[in-house]
């Protein structure tokens, strides 16, 4: 089973529109231990520092992009099952997405979808493919819903 509190999402840039906060808090309701650290938008050379200065050596760096993995459900689900509960940092980018250079330091890249996705989107996907991969190694009934 996975244990959500050893995850963190680093995101740039705030929640604007209401219906999207509304799910991310239904989903974070189902994923109590989640952490949610946002950073405000600025360059992206302000963003990496922010971004470095928080994530600590013992976190396995994944960063979002359209040129990362792309995966099934239940092949994240089995990813991060097979990651033995370690702490990992999902990063999502603003508008300018990532820079290269921590693309490039990520333990692994992972993509939504081949489609790009504004970032408040993004977030919420993300966190929706976290509570599916929860239930999916618990055996749950969410994912065929």
């Amino acid at each position: 089973m996975l244990n959500i509190s050893h995850y963190k999402i680093i995101a740039i840039g705030k929640i604007k529109k209401k219906w999207i906060q509304e799910g991310i808090e239904m989903y974070l309701k189902r994923l109590p231990g989640l952490k949610i650290i946002e950073i405000k938008d600025n360059n992206q050379t302000k963003e990496e520092h922010m971004i470095k200065e928080i994530i600590t050596k013992n976190e396995i760096l994944v960063t979002l992009n359209e040129n990362g993995e792309s995966l099934t459900s239940n092949q994240l689900a089995t990813k991060l099952l097979n990651s033995h509960n370690q702490n990992i940092i999902f990063v999502i980018g603003g508008a300018s997405g990532l820079p290269p250079s921590l693309n490039n330091s990520a333990s692994w890249q992972l993509s939504l979808s081949h489609l790009t996705f504004q970032h408040e989107i993004a977030r919420l996907l993300l966190i929706e493919q976290l509570y599916r991969a929860k239930t999916i190694t618990q055996g749950g009934p969410y994912h065929k819903e």
